[in-house]
């Protein structure tokens, strides 16, 4: 086996495990791959492997890989379109376009000038984009996100907008140690996404809580997670 494959496969077992611990089924949590920086190659491989979601944050970086395993869909007779593509990086203004023409989801959704540009730019031929409301669950200063108290706000109006599904919640918190304090951080955005959810007014497609990476997946899990993006312990270090 290769090493992407055993990779992948240590992966889904700590979800899994997570997810027994929790008193959750293991397929209630997605595993995204983050790809951002690898060759196309460890993407291959990882497809190869059954891996069927990537994350990039580089729009153009994306792009390419898009074209490259879209390339390999046709040739390998996988079903077109079979590998989703989500976003998870800051996004600027002059890359809406790029993103509403390729990717499958958004994850940072973070104020509503790029949610209108990516609805406006969104191809009518391709179904609505996936987005998740980018929160800064923790306040920290290096991250992007729209602050706890006007992401409903937000919500509200990104949901209203055409050729758009909104999906949820996306949060990345500054690193802590342990457990305890990891779960602590994650339990906020969970009670935030339940809360939203329970208000009812974003559809029944606003399902989705994406947050967990390589160090803190258990936690995150254990604190409601559904979505966890994995780029480490798959491909490597960066």
């Amino acid at each position: 086996m290769t090493s992407i494959r055993n990779n992948l496969q240590q992966v889904q077992a700590r979800i899994a495990t997570a997810c027994a611990a929790a008193g959750r089924r293991a397929d209630s949590v997605e595993l995204l791959a983050v790809s951002k920086t690898m060759p196309v190659a460890a993407v291959l491989e990882a497809c190869a492997a059954g891996q069927r979601a990537f994350g990039e944050n580089y729009v153009q970086e994306g792009v390419a890989k898009i074209q490259a395993v879209r390339a390999w869909e046709a040739e390998s007779g996988a079903a077109p379109a079979a590998v989703q593509w989500h976003l998870i990086g800051p996004l600027q203004s002059n890359k809406t376009r790029l993103a509403a023409t390729h990717f499958d989801w958004f994850h940072g959704v973070d104020r509503l000038k790029i949610a209108q540009r990516l609805s406006e730019q969104r191809p009518a031929e391709l179904a609505p984009l996936q987005v998740c409301i980018q929160v800064n669950i923790d306040g920290g200063g290096n991250k992007s996100g729209v602050v706890p108290q006007e992401a409903a706000a937000l919500a509200a109006a990104v949901a209203a907008l055409p050729r758009l599904v909104l999906r949820g919640l996306m949060t990345v918190p500054e690193p802590v140690a342990g457990f305890a304090a990891q779960r602590a951080v994650h339990a906020r955005a969970h009670e935030m996404f339940e809360q939203l959810r329970a208000g009812g007014g974003l559809g029944p497609a606003f399902d989705t809580l994406s947050m967990g990476m390589t160090a803190d997946l258990e936690a995150a899990i254990a604190a409601g997670s559904t979505l966890v993006r994995v780029g480490t312990a798959i491909f490597g270090a960066r």
